[in-house]
């Protein structure tokens, strides 16, 4: 009776096997005839994983630890995650600011990026390049944003301050960058001002590649002007290049911290700019508690993640 049972159980399991080989048999048989392309991947791929695969795999282990760039790491679980939930007031204090900053500055500056590649797109070619230049300046200037710390300069000599005075609007200069009532407008403000940057010049290779005899068609099928012509044959034609200037949009707008840093200080008043970047890098490279900054560096990759996913989403709708 026994022999009766275990005799069609074997025959299952060779038929399962079976398949499993041949679809491994397949694969190799794909890899070969495809060997030069993987040649030309093959670099790619293990760069990618070198310095990025394995250095994230690297900060969510890290982040389990107490490490502090002398002793070896000692596990302490979930203890960062509850310390920066529980115990740490500035990280709380730095997630609002990093959700306000990025909810303003990640969809103003991806919005800006495309309307003005979608305009500067319709002028003649010379013309073209001159203003693509001229919006894509600032944000290849290093310290192009420091003409801003002179503007809203806290003395008198401030251009903002000496025409306000000027004119009798305030009768003494405002402290721009250290009155938390302004600062976070003015960093936003200058992040702005230089964030016609990759996602723009991406929109701008986007739209130049669209073919023309798309247009043609669409008047033919009864598209009859530009709001159209972009909604039903531009943003589809153009949804990797989308989808790219969201990446580098969102990776900014949650990743600031140099520019915001230079603006209102190290130590910004009430920490009024202070963004999780920031927090990251004073653990990370200031008091050299690495496993900490790791726990903040995760959650907010993962921030960034489930955003550019959201993202992905409502891109995928433009079909």
């Amino acid at each position: 009776m026994s022999a009766t049972i275990s005799e069609p159980k074997v025959a299952v399991d060779a038929q399962v096997a079976q398949p499993k080989q041949g679809r491994l048999r397949t694969l190799w048989e794909s890899m070969k005839e495809n060997k030069v392309s993987y040649l030309f991947v093959g670099p790619f791929v293990i760069l990618f994983t070198i310095f990025v695969v394995i250095p994230i795999l690297i900060s969510i282990g890290l982040s389990f630890t107490y490490f502090n760039m002398v002793q070896p790491p000692s596990w302490v679980g979930w203890g960062n995650y509850l310390t920066l939930f529980l115990e740490d007031e500035i990280f709380l204090i730095a997630v609002k600011n990093t959700l306000f900053f990025a909810a303003i500055t990640g969809p103003v500056s991806y919005i800006l990026c495309f309307v003005f590649a979608w305009l500067i797109n319709e002028l003649k070619p010379k013309l073209r390049a001159f203003l693509t230049l001229l919006f894509y300046a600032p944000s290849i200037s290093a310290n192009a944003f420091m003409i801003w710390t002179v503007m809203f300069s806290g003395d008198a000599y401030g251009y903002i301050n000496g025409i306000l005075l000027y004119w009798g609007i305030i009768d003494k200069p405002i402290q721009w960058l250290q009155d938390p009532t302004y600062m976070m407008g003015i960093v936003i403000l200058v992040v702005l001002w230089m964030s016609l940057g990759v996602s723009f010049l991406t929109f701008i290779a986007g739209l130049q590649g669209i073919d023309n005899t798309l247009y043609e068609a669409g008047a033919i099928d009864g598209v009859r002007n530009r709001w159209q012509e972009l909604w039903y044959i531009t943003l589809p034609s153009m949804k990797n290049h989308l989808m790219f200037g969201a990446i580098i949009s969102i990776t900014n707008s949650f990743a600031a911290a140099g520019q915001l840093q230079a603006l209102t200080g190290a130590t910004p008043t009430d920490w009024a700019t202070w963004t999780i970047m920031q927090h990251v890098n004073d653990y990370g490279y200031v008091r050299y508690e690495m496993g900490y900054a790791s726990a903040m560096a995760v959650l907010l990759f993962i921030t960034m993640v489930v955003v550019q996913r959201l993202v992905q989403r409502l891109l995928a709708k433009l079909d």
